[in-house]
């Protein structure tokens, strides 16, 4: 065989790989348009169905599937993606566009979501804005009227391998994002924003969860930036801006007699810039079996902060729904390291723990909070633990 008939034969050869190469690509990569199913960018008309079908689709592809909502407004009244029957196991949503609710509370208020994942596995979000346009029923609950309770924003249930990144969610009805009996969650360059006065719009809400992320995102709400609901296990959150808001919380814990606890949380690198509260763990004065133990608060910086550092285990709004027996949830093991910045009130470290099962095992090191350029004052009641390094204000343990 000659040299140049050898060479064009591999030639040949290569280009029929680079072919089947290229197809392959292009088959394990597929793209699913929105608009191809129907959507439309015009605010008026309703895109659900749109982006349901779109998810099918993508949901019966054997190979990684992106779903792709292009630059524009979409109106979606509700939308809900199943993934028990999903044959792939990696599917984006990429947005360049904005999401909306609909703007009369009245159609969506009485639905539990209004965007939600469940039992999906290897999902991921990238980019995007969700606007839930929530203030006519803030407004209503403000006025006292009679109105729906509101929907939650974006919701991940019993679903695994979840990572959401670079996404804004701002003004949902009630909270924005909520991570429900999920395992393995990232989140990422998230921004969450609603204004202070806007009633129960945390801005992520951890529950029945383990091994969730939240990292270098910027929150501000009505309500808490961060919540941890029962069952949260290895929750790690960190490099995160809070404010406005109240602060992040442990809780309400408690409620029920039979309730899983919170455990092996990590929140570090939090600046919280006037907010209501900073570290917060609040159980119902309620009987319960629940449980917060190994949290470790670090390298936190506080900005005229109405409560720095709190532990209120009588919680009671009202006096309502509270026998006034004492909280059953132990709270153990808790590490306060390196907290620093400014009080709002005289009071910036309060421990006001059970009666029942006092708190054990409270650390903190290194604290220095100050209330009008003076050292701010602690009150502890039925707590134990120990104080080291640096101390303002003086231990109250």
């Amino acid at each position: 065989m000659s040299k140049m008939s050898f060479l064009v034969k591999n030639l040949t050869l290569l280009f029929t790989i680079f072919f089947l190469f290229f197809n392959y690509s292009i088959a394990t990569n597929a793209i699913y348009n929105v608009k191809n199913y129907g959507a439309k960018s015009n605010v008026k008309s309703d895109s659900s169905k749109a982006f349901v079908s779109a998810w099918v689709a993508a949901c019966a592809s054997t190979s990684p599937a992106t779903i792709y909502v292009p630059k524009g407004s979409y109106l979606l009244k509700s939308a809900y993606f199943h993934g028990e029957t999903c044959k792939s196991k990696a599917i984006t949503l990429r947005i360049d566009g904005t999401i909306l609710a609909p703007s009369n509370y009245n159609v969506i208020g009485n639905d539990e979501n209004w965007i939600k994942f469940e039992r999906v596995s290897g999902v991921s979000i990238y980019g995007g804005t969700l606007d839930g346009q929530g203030a006519s029923l803030w407004a209503c609950k403000t006025s006292g009227n009679n109105c729906p309770q509101g929907t939650m924003g974006l919701t991940f249930s019993n679903s695994s391998n979840i990572e959401i990144s670079g996404l804004t969610s701002k003004n949902s009805q009630l909270f924005h994002i909520l991570v429900d009996s999920c395992d393995n969650v990232k989140l990422q360059g998230v921004k969450v924003s609603a204004p202070g006065n806007s009633p129960n719009t945390d801005g992520i809400h951890v529950q029945y969860s383990s091994r969730v992320t939240i990292m270098n995102s910027r929150i501000g709400t009505g309500d808490d930036c961060i919540s941890i609901g029962p069952g949260t296990s290895h929750l790690w959150i960190q490099n995160i801006a809070c404010g406005p808001g109240h602060g992040i919380s442990i809780g309400s814990l408690g409620w029920d007699e039979e309730e899983p606890g919170v455990q092996n949380v990590t929140v570090k690198t939090v600046t919280f810039t006037g907010t209501k509260n900073g570290l917060r763990v609040k159980t119902w004065a309620r009987s319960s079996n629940g449980f917060v133990k190994n949290i470790l608060f670090q390298h936190i910086v506080m900005s005229d902060v109405q409560n720095p550092i709190i532990i209120d285990q009588n919680y009671c709004p009202n006096n309502e729904n509270c026998p006034h027996q004492g909280s059953g949830v132990k709270i153990s093991d808790i590490k306060y390291q390196d907290i620093r910045g400014t009080s709002a009130t005289e009071v910036a470290v309060k421990f006001d723990c059970s009666k029942k099962y006092p708190c054990s095992g409270i650390s903190l090191e290194d604290v220095n909070l100050s209330y009008k350029e003076q050292p701010a004052d602690a009150s502890c009641v039925n707590a134990g633990g120990r104080a080291s390094g640096f101390e303002k204000p003086n231990s109250c343990l």
